[in-house]
C-alpha cells in the first residue's frame, strides 16, 4: 500500500517564522514513521517545511498514494484544507484517502469530516494509524479500529471508542529522522543564529491544569522514557548529525527530579556533553537542579509564568506563586544560565492594573528573553467552555483558526495589540537604561513608551 506523511507547513509561507527562522523538524509524523519502520510498514515521509505547494503537489502526482496522512495542528489547518480540496478536485486522486491526526482534531471531529477528511485519528496515533492500514490491506472493518473516525458506506460519520494511552513510552522507536533532510534544519539555524539545533522529546502528556492549554493528545497524563534511552537518543544524534545544542519539547522538563537525577548520572557517567534548553516549572527548581541542567549542558531554561498578576495566574488555575518565578529567573541568571518566560495578555478579567503588574514583573525578574501573545481560546479547552457565551468574532472555521476567535474582554482587542507593544518597549527601556545604553535611543523609546499609552487609552 502507498502511503505518505506530511503535514502541509510551508516556511516561505509563515511571515512570522521567516522573521525569527528557527524551524524544526516535524517530530509528529517522525515518530509515527518510526512506528511504521519497526512495523515493515511501507511507507513515504515529505516533509513541507522548506518546500512549495506546487512541490508537494507534483510529489503526490508522482506517486499516486492510496492514503495521505497529514499531521494536523492550529498552524496548518487551513493550508491542509486546503490541499485536500485542490486533490479531491483532481480526478487523479478518487483513489486517495486522506487521513488526518494531531492536537487540533478531537473537537473538531465533525468539521474536518464535512470539509475532506476521510478518517480521523484521536489522540496518540501510531497504534491506532498502524491498525488503520492494517484494515486497508485487510477486511476494511474500520470498526474494530479504536480511535479512529471514519464515514461508513453510507456516508455516516462513525467514532470508534477512545484508545487507551501507550502505558510504556519506552517500548517507541526513536523518530525515524533519517526519512528527511535534516542538514535543511541545522544549515538554517547555523545560518541565522550561528549554533545548529535539533528537538527532541522525553515525555508524553502533562500532570497540570492551566486552562488555556490543550491536552487533545496526550491528556492529563505524565509518561516518560527512561533516562537510559533519552541518552541513547542523544548519543545517535550527535553521531549522525553533530548538532550544537538541543531543544527539549517537554512542557515540564524538571517535573521529576527521580527522573532528573538518572538523566545526570547518565550524562556524566556516559561523558555526553551538548548545550541544550528546556522548558519547565518554577515551583520543580531550585539551586541543586538548576546546578544539575548546568553540570550537563543547560545554557537556557523557559519558565512560565504568562502574568505578572497574582490574580490573573490564579484565575488560569497555573498553581504557582508569582514570587517562587520571579526567584527561579533571577537564580537561573545568578547561575551562568540565559533565563526565558512567558507571558499572555488580555485573559479573562485583565485590567491596566495587571498589565502594569505584568511590566513591572518582567523588570524585577529580569528575564534575558521573553514571548508574548494576547490570549486566544482552543477549543477543548477550560478557557474556551469559560468564554464560549461571551465570543463576539468567530470566523468560519474552514478558513481560519482559533487565533482568530475573539471574545468580550475587559478592553478592545486593539488595545491589547498596543499593550503588546507598550510591555516590550518598556521592559526593553528599562534594560538599556539599566546598561546606561544611549541617551538617544532612552529617548526615542521614553517617547513611544507615552505614545502607545496614549492608543491604549484611546481603544479601551
Amino acid at each position: 500500500m502507498n502511503v505518505i506523511l506530511t503535514h502541509g507547513y510551508f516556511l516561505h509561507e509563515d511571515e512570522k517564522e521567516k522573521a525569527i527562522m528557527r524551524p524544526y523538524p516535524p517530530l509528529g509524523i517522525l515518530y509515527l514513521s518510526g512506528y511504521l519502520k519497526d512495523k515493515n510498514v511501507n511507507h513515504e515521509v515529505f516533509d513541507s517545511t522548506f518546500s512549495s505547494e506546487e512541490e508537494w503537489i507534483s510529489y503526490v502526482e508522482v506517486h499516486k498514494p492510496k492514503l495521505i496522512a497529514f499531521y494536523t495542528n492550529l498552524m496548518t489547518k487551513v493550508k491542509i484544507l486546503h490541499l485536500i480540496d485542490r486533490l479531491k478536485k483532481s480526478d487523479s486522486f478518487n483513489d486517495t484517502k486522506f487521513l488526518l491526526g494531531g492536537p487540533d482534531l478531537t473537537y473538531n471531529v465533525e468539521n474536518y469530516m464535512k470539509f475532506g477528511a476521510d478518517f480521523l485519528v484521536i489522540g496518540e496515533g501510531e497504534e491506532t494509524f498502524h491498525e488503520t492500514i492494517s484494515q486497508f490491506e485487510g477486511d476494511k472493518e474500520f470498526e474494530k479500529v479504536n480511535g479512529l473516525v471514519f464515514k461508513n458506506e453510507k456516508g455516516e460519520i462513525v467514532k470508534n471508542p477512545p484508545r487507551v494511552k501507550i502505558r510504556d513510552v519506552n517500548e517507541l522507536s526513536f523518530p525515524n529522522r533519517n526519512a528527511i533532510d535534516l542538514s535543511q534544519y541545522l544549515s538554517t539555524w547555523k545560518t541565522h543564529h550561528g549554533k545548529s539545533t535539533i528537538n527532541i522529546s522525553t515525555q508524553r502528556g502533562c500532570p497540570y491544569t492551566c486552562k488555556w492549554c490543550s491536552t487533545a493528545v496526550y491528556g492529563q497524563s505524565y509518561r516518560r522514557r527512561s533516562a537510559k534511552l533519552v541518552v541513547d537518543e542523544i548519543e545517535q544524534l550527535i553521531k549522525d548529525y553533530n548538532p550544537d545544542a538541543l531543544w527539549f519539547v517537554d512542557d515540564v522538563f524538571t517535573v521529576s527530579h527521580k527522573w532528573l537525577d538518572e538523566f545526570h548520572k547518565e550524562m556524566t557517567e556516559r561523558n555526553v556533553s551538548i548545550q541544550f534548553e528546556c522548558i519547565t516549572r518554577a515551583e520543580r527548581l531550585n539551586e541543586e537542579v538548576l546546578q544539575k541542567l548546568k553540570d550537563i549542558g543547560c545554557f537556557r531554561i523557559w519558565i512560565g509564568a504568562e502574568s505578572g498578576s497574582q490574580r490573573i495566574i490564579e484565575k488560569m488555575d497555573r498553581k504557582v506563586e508569582l514570587t517562587t518565578v520571579k526567584e527561579m529567573i533571577q537564580l537561573t541568571t545568578k547561575m551562568g544560565m540565559e533565563s526565558g518566560t512567558f507571558i499572555m495578555l488580555g485573559y479573562p478579567t485583565e485590567t491596566m492594573h495587571d498589565i502594569n503588574l505584568t511590566i513591572q514583573y518582567l523588570k524585577d525578574a529580569n528575564p534575558d528573553v521573553f514571548t508574548i501573545t494576547v490570549t486566544y481560546p482552543i477549543k477543548g479547552t477550560s478557557l474556551y467552555t469559560e468564554i464560549e457565551k461571551d465570543i463576539t468574532i468567530q470566523p468560519p472555521w474552514n478558513n481560519s483558526t482559533d487565533r482568530e476567535i475573539d471574545f468580550e474582554r475587559t478592553y478592545s482587542r486593539k488595545f491589547y495589540d498596543y499593550a503588546v507593544s507598550k510591555v516590550v518597549n518598556d521592559v526593553n527601556l528599562y534594560k538599556l537604561k539599566s546598561k546606561k545604553g544611549n541617551s538617544k535611543s532612552v529617548l526615542k523609546m521614553k517617547a513611544k513608551s507615552i505614545v502607545l499609552g496614549s492608543l491604549m487609552k484611546l481603544n479601551k
